[in-house]
């Protein structure tokens, strides 16, 4: 589903769609972003999120609100500055393209969001290699307390009913950590790795893991 209040931009993009091979089915929530969250917004795989629903007013709270539930969002932006491009994917975005960028980036970003991937865009590539704070990924609060519960868990599937989501969310905030890992050259694969990562920016310590594995 998109969601941008001017029409053009909302046509180009679903003639870009349709025109994708396959094509991609698009909704149009007509720029009111409560069609997100009711059907058949609320069943759309992928929401194309316009930062600026109100002039002037970057909905960087929306952005969260709708990461923190889970949606899996791509960010459309005429905003092509670094600062906002970053916030973006802090807040949960699996990838932020500005409206420069044409259908040879927004379909594929659209598609590796429908499977819970990000996707770097160039905007978004020069943004994070201006980004300095060298090897370390800007994690959200709620990525954080959703890893931290995965470290203190043997499963997602009891840190799913330990913080109240779906296990599909759960597996999707440990995605997007893990992107973002891989977008400062530091992978983390696997669960070890990924706590391995944790300790040395310090999201986690010894004796908190010790302290679970007791």
């Amino acid at each position: 589903m998109i969601v941008d209040d001017h029409a053009a931009i909302a046509a180009g993009v679903r003639f870009w769609c349709e025109n994708a091979v396959p094509p991609i089915a698009l909704l149009d929530a007509e720029g009111r972003l409560a069609n997100v969250w009711t059907p058949p917004g609320s069943d759309a795989d992928v929401v194309i999120f316009d930062l600026e629903l109100v002039p002037g007013r970057p909905a960087f709270g929306e952005l969260r609100r709708l990461a923190d539930a889970g949606r899996r969002v791509v960010v459309y932006s005429q905003h092509a500055d670094n600062a906002t491009a970053i916030k973006c994917v802090d807040l949960g975005a699996l990838a932020y393209l500005t409206k420069r960028e044409g259908p040879e980036h927004l379909v594929p970003a659209i598609r590796a969001a429908a499977e819970g991937d990000s996707y770097t865009a160039p905007s978004l590539s020069g943004a994070l290699m201006s980004d300095d704070t060298p090897g370390r990924p800007r994690l959200s609060t709620r990525e954080i307390e959703v890893l931290r519960a995965w470290f203190a868990s043997a499963s997602k599937r009891l840190v799913a009913e330990r913080l109240r989501i779906t296990e599909k969310t759960v597996d999707t905030y440990i995605t997007r950590v893990r992107t973002k890992y891989a977008a400062v050259g530091r992978t983390a694969r696997t669960k070890s790795e990924l706590v391995s990562r944790a300790l040395d920016d310090g999201i986690v310590t010894l004796a908190e893991l010790n302290d679970t594995a007791s």
